[in-house]
């Protein structure tokens, strides 16, 4: 959908700024005006990790003049697969820091302003009151509904990104024009249906290019050129190298979107089932520790999956992956003699798994809290963590 530009231009560009972006000067659709839209614009990046990297980088070299940073967490040796706004030397740094230093290198012009804190329903309305454009590369639904409803609120369109492995989505939502993320998912998949990057995995070239969509976007937002996303859904399947688009269309009778509410109660982490079946049957790392130390007869099962395991397993688990458990096919391979304790790599598909296993007759089950991430960060720390 074509859409008039979203700010307007800037009153000058220097010397130094016509020599930087010449060769956005010298195209027609952009030129001196869409030049100066940019330098006038203000993004605000919704993350600074895998999605995130790309985003900010290419728009500081496009010369978006402000660039704001959500982002309260620190860089780990695990995002560098993929967040390549960050280098060795930041593992441990606070991840707005490292990017506003990065983009500092790309473009010293580059006004950064970070914002180092969760975004909850307390905040998000005064920090995205501050921004023309919001590009959202979160990876979890309760922050994706918050973005979204913020957005609708404050009148803001957004660039939205997903990535999964080897499949990427992008569009455009912007209620005054067209549809919002509600309109194309109005709801979230049940509590553990969809497995976040951190527990399935994404090729890290994934985010090169759905990051450079969502930047294209925020760019053509800006400037009023071409044809936006707003209405169509862009899918992207890296293995067999395809784009297709899909219409989206707003939905007549969607409730109105009226205020903000808790959005880790819509989304929830885990089912109420799991929730019931974890209260009181749920163990720690050092608890299970000293039932090893002590000898005491039990059946650990890990429900990850395979590749998973084969990265890192506490000494004597089963794999029994969850989806297993929860089809029924792997209930009668489950001792009946002895307690069984379920983990997984954090505890919230142990928890999934552990009120199926309860509902088919074992009591006794319970499930450990962090999984193998805290028996590798807290028990034994030789081993690798992902």
């Amino acid at each position: 959908m074509s859409l008039p530009p979203l700010v307007e231009p800037a009153a000058e560009l220097s010397i130094d700024e016509v020599r930087r972006y010449s060769r956005h000067l010298i195209i027609p659709d952009v030129g001196m005006d869409g030049q100066k839209r940019l330098k006038n614009a203000k993004v605000l990046a919704v993350g600074a990790g895998g999605l995130g990297s790309p985003v900010l980088m290419y728009l500081a070299a496009a010369g978006v003049g402000t660039l704001g940073i959500v982002e309260f967490d620190v860089v780990d040796e695990s995002n560098l697969q993929r967040q390549i706004i960050h280098g060795a030397s930041d593992v441990g740094r606070s991840k707005a820091e490292s990017a506003r230093d990065s983009i500092k290198e790309i473009n010293p012009l580059v006004d950064v302003r970070l914002h180092e804190t969760r975004l909850d329903s307390s905040n998000v309305e005064e920090i995205f009151s501050q921004y023309d454009l919001i590009v959202d590369g979160t990876d979890n639904f309760a922050t994706r509904y918050l973005v979204n409803d913020a957005c609708v609120l404050l009148g803001k369109p957004y660039v939205w990104g997903s990535i999964y492995r080897f499949d990427g989505q992008v569009s455009v939502f912007w209620a005054e024009h067209g549809p919002n993320y509600r309109d194309l998912y109005p709801v979230p998949p049940p509590p553990g249906m969809v497995p976040s990057c951190a527990e399935g995995g994404v090729l890290g070239v994934l985010c090169a290019t759905i990051g450079a969509i969502q930047a294209t976007e925020a760019v053509k937002l800006i400037t009023g050129i071409g044809d936006s996303l707003l209405g169509r859904l862009m899918v992207y399947d890296a293995l067999e190298m395809t784009f297709r688009t899909i219409k989206v269309r707003k939905d007549p009778e969607a409730e109105p979107i009226t205020g903000l509410i808790d959005y880790e109660a819509f989304c929830g982490v885990v089912s109420d089932e799991a929730q019931a079946a974890a209260a009181g049957s749920t163990i720690t790392v050092d608890e299970l520790k000293d039932m090893m130390d002590a000898g005491k007869d039990f059946e650990l099962i890990d429900v990850r999956e395979p590749n998973e395991y084969e990265i890192v397993s506490i000494p004597g688990a089963t794999l029994i992956p969850k989806d297993e458990i929860l089809s029924g096919r792997a209930l009668s391979s489950l001792p009946q003699d002895k307690p069984i304790v379920l983990h997984c790599k954090t505890g919230v598909r142990s928890a999934e798994a552990l009120a199926a296993v309860k509902a088919a007759g074992f009591s006794d089950a319970v499930h450990v809290q962090g999984g193998v991430t805290a028996w590798a960060t807290r028990i034994d720390k030789a081993l690798p963590t992902y």
